[in-house]
């Protein structure tokens, strides 16, 4: 059997989070000290270097920030997947996430229905792994036409 590259391998830290994800919960750090986010999760808060960190559950809301069309990837089990969209997204709370997008797979950027910088998106799972969706926009009311 081929060795996966897209699954985690969860140590004794980040267990937590990713027992999160595999209950559809979507968890990032905060600081105690200085008060911001921060993801990925590590012991230590990267913008004051306190290690009054704590977890918390994320909105599961974002906002896409920037994002490519992979088209060619040859470790398992990519191949089988590709083309798909690798993304950074601004979580609500304020770090940005690695991540992908899913329901845009096969589709050329600018053909993609609401992939846009700035995309309203929120997060799915797979596999225990947080994805993206966008968010879709509501319909707007019918006009009443000419009168």
């Amino acid at each position: 059997m081929a060795a996966r590259f897209d699954l985690p391998e969860p140590d004794a830290f980040t267990r937590a989070y990713w027992d999160a994800a595999a209950e559809g919960r979507l968890l990032i750090r905060r600081c105690g000290a200085c008060g911001r986010a921060h993801h990925y999760p590590r012991e230590f808060c990267p913008h004051c270097w306190s290690e009054d960190v704590r977890w918390e559950a994320a909105s599961g809301r974002a906002t896409l920030y920037t994002w490519s069309v992979v088209h060619r990837n040859d470790l398992p089990p990519f191949p089988d997947r590709v083309p798909y969209v690798a993304a950074v997204v601004e979580l609500a709370e304020g770090p940005r996430m690695m991540t992908e997008i899913v329901g845009a797979e096969g589709h050329p950027v600018g053909e993609e229905p609401g992939l846009s910088g700035g995309a309203e998106l929120e997060v799915a799972f797979r596999e225990g792994v947080p994805v993206f969706r966008t968010v879709p926009r509501p319909e707007p009311p019918p006009s009443a036409g000419p009168r």
